[in-house]
């Protein structure tokens, strides 16, 4: 059941990315491994089990992503044509002053139980994200923002011809999500064609 709690995490999905990696194919809407269910569908359905509100961030049509997403809330980046900063500044915009989750929408082996562990986890933080275990880079599209704290980064951020979510990060105290070798399997997504399992 979703939430309607004041105070409840509100889930942005990133479903606007041009795919030029994936060859111009809409993330969101690849199969995932093992159903076939497309990838945006599954993330939608993980985000109800896990009790979130969800909004549509990026510039895809309703049209374009799975059926169950046609009467959520779309947002469009903040500005656009900057990249997915842009989606995020729109993101905070609306969640404020509601945590906001972000998370990509090609992220087929994610579960609900690890969104809740990010979503609810009682500390309060800038930024709540776990690193990537091979570049030590933050995860910016699965992570928790406080949007009090981060919208004057963002704004400073941008205002510096900066577009880089690590550069963002730079700017704020962020918080490590610690995550076990399972979960960190989990975070693995899609960016270029070979990447896809059946």
């Amino acid at each position: 059941m979703i939430q309607d709690s004041p105070r409840a995490p509100v889930l942005g999905l990133f479903v606007g990315g041009k795919g030029r990696r994936m060859g111009g194919a809409a993330k969101a809407l690849l199969p995932a491994p093992g159903s076939g269910e497309p990838l945006g569908a599954r993330l939608l359905r993980l985000a109800e089990a896990a009790g979130l509100p969800v909004v549509l961030i990026g510039d895809a049509r309703a049209s374009d992503l799975p059926p169950s997403a046609a009467t959520l809330l779309g947002l469009h980046d903040r500005p656009a044509g900057i990249g997915p900063l842009g989606g995020l500044a729109a993101l905070l915009a609306h969640a404020d002053p509601r945590p906001a989750l972000a998370l990509a929408c090609d992220m087929p082996y994610l579960d609900a139980e690890l969104l809740k562990k990010l979503a609810y986890d009682p500390r309060p933080a800038a930024v709540l994200a776990p690193r990537d275990r091979a570049t030590g880079k933050w995860q910016a599209l699965f992570a928790r923002y406080d949007p009090r704290l981060v919208r004057p980064a963002l704004e400073a951020t941008l205002a510096a011809g900066e577009r880089s979510f690590q550069q963002l990060f730079a700017r704020l105290p962020c918080t490590e999500l610690l995550l076990d070798d399972a979960e960190h399997a989990q975070l693995r997504d899609w960016d270029y064609p070979a990447d896809i399992e059946p």
